[in-house]
């Protein structure tokens, strides 16, 4: 059976059990299709908090929990925190009161995205078919790459793994598989520090068991239809007949009963067309005042801002997102004559759909964020929202430029413009919930 240490790379013996006998690991990975499957999923584990305990070191045995308020949720747990109870989107309340030790952070989405280049980088030097589905997750497509990297895939992955720890310091999971369903449930198998195969002979029975809800897609309107008709488990619908299924369930019903069977034919796809980028902050008490959502709407089109110039795009489509106090959310869009990047046309777009808004109602959550993007920079001559000229237009692009070198060089509260003090408070800058993330 092929394998190898995963601390050290040495082959094993044909047993493939035990400790290393090279370095004395007990981290061994044998599996009889080892050297032949090509398809990854990497997770990196518990990543913001993975991330923070990097930097503060004396954090490492603690309780982190990254996300925002009492009124806000949980972005991520660290293991520490999940062994008592706390998980991703639980509200921060509820976190706390299962782990009242914690230490909680506020999302600095700055620092993690430049680790999850960090990371990424590493991806792309083993493959060009790197399929990203988040900062911290991405599909691998290894087949081919052996011959290039004098190893398997599966070796490549290890070196992989211990490459990030010791050169980046956080840690990633690992699931292997002959296609992306199957990568992604082994990457789950085994957190953190993880390192999961799933062959072809063993496809149909490691899936017999477990819940339907593991299928991607599957939520629960539709567990609850399966669960009427007696179907819990994926191995239930392995032999279902599926033109039956779609005429019950629909076009979904063709991805179950295949995916029951450990059928996959989605590739990866290293061109994923990028739908957004936002920014959203959930306050500490409901504010209903335009002057003060208006000041958090400028800082929240700044960061949305500095993500289109970091990711060298711009978006024709700007997205206003208000959560009222009773959580109703209220979603508005508008569409400029030409794509943008830049804070101030960002802010002015969504000021104007914010002023009819605020009719004495009380916001809980304000979000800003760009859509239909296209690659490159805004173009300094074009004149957005105001019949203002291009040397002016020219000038507030230049103005934005200099902001974010000066962040750059002496921290985001270097410098700050006049209407990011509308807030008689001062607000700290936001960094809870999705900052310039892709969405």
């Amino acid at each position: 059976m092929p394998g190898f240490c995963r601390d050290c790379l040495s082959e094993l013996p044909a047993t493939g059990q035990g400790r290393c006998g090279h370095c004395g690991s007990p981290r061994l990975l044998a599996h009889p299709e080892l050297y032949r499957l090509g398809i990854a999923h990497i997770d990196c584990d518990a990543f913001y908090a993975a991330v923070e305990k990097r930097d503060r070191p004396e954090l490492r045995d603690r309780p982190v929990i990254i996300g925002g308020g009492r009124r806000g949720v949980v972005s991520t747990a660290c293991y520490v925190a999940r062994l008592q109870g706390v998980r991703s989107a639980m509200p921060m309340f509820k976190a706390l009161a299962l782990c009242p030790d914690a230490v909680v952070l506020r999302p600095d989405m700055e620092k993690y995205s430049a680790v999850s280049r960090l990371v990424r980088d590493r991806f792309e030097a083993l493959t060009p078919m790197v399929e990203p589905l988040s900062l911290d997750e991405a599909f691998l497509d290894l087949n081919g790459t052996g011959r290039l990297h004098g190893a398997p895939p599966a070796r490549q992955l290890a070196d992989l793994c211990l490459s990030i720890e010791n050169e980046i310091g956080i840690t990633v999971s690992v699931g292997l598989s002959y296609n992306k369903f199957l990568a992604k449930l082994a990457s789950e198998i085994d957190k953190p520090r993880g390192f999961a195969v799933i062959g072809r002979a063993e496809a149909q029975a490691f899936l017999a068991d477990r819940p339907v809800g593991d299928i991607w897609g599957v939520g629960a309107k539709l567990q609850a239809r399966l669960r009427a008709d007696g179907i819990t488990r994926i191995g239930q619908l392995a032999h279902r007949d599926e033109a039956r299924m779609v005429k019950r369930y629909g076009s979904i019903a063709q991805r179950l009963v295949r995916f029951a069977r450990g059928q996959d034919d989605r590739t990866v796809q290293p061109d994923r067309e990028r739908k957004s980028i936002s920014a959203e902050t959930t306050f500490d008490t409901d504010i209903a005042a335009f002057e003060v959502l208006d000041a958090r709407l400028w800082r929240l089109s700044e960061r949305v801002a500095e993500a289109c110039r970091r990711k060298r795009v711009s978006g024709r489509t700007v997205v206003l997102k208000l959560k009222t106090a009773d959580f109703q959310n209220l979603t508005r869009s508008h569409t400029l004559p030409a794509a943008t990047g830049l804070a101030h046309a960002i802010h002015e777009a969504g000021r104007a759909m914010l002023t009819p808004l605020c009719d004495g109602r009380s916001y809980r959550l304000i979000g800003i964020g760009v859509a239909n993007l296209q690659d490159g920079d805004t173009p300094p001559e074009v004149d957005l929202l105001s019949p203002l000229d291009s040397a002016a237009t020219a000038g507030r692009a230049r103005l934005e430029d200099a902001m974010s070198s000066l962040r750059e060089r002496f921290g985001r509260d270097a410098v700050d413009r006049g209407l990011a003090l509308g807030d008689p408070r001062r607000p700290p800058r936001p960094k809870d919930g999705g900052g310039g993330g892709w969405r």
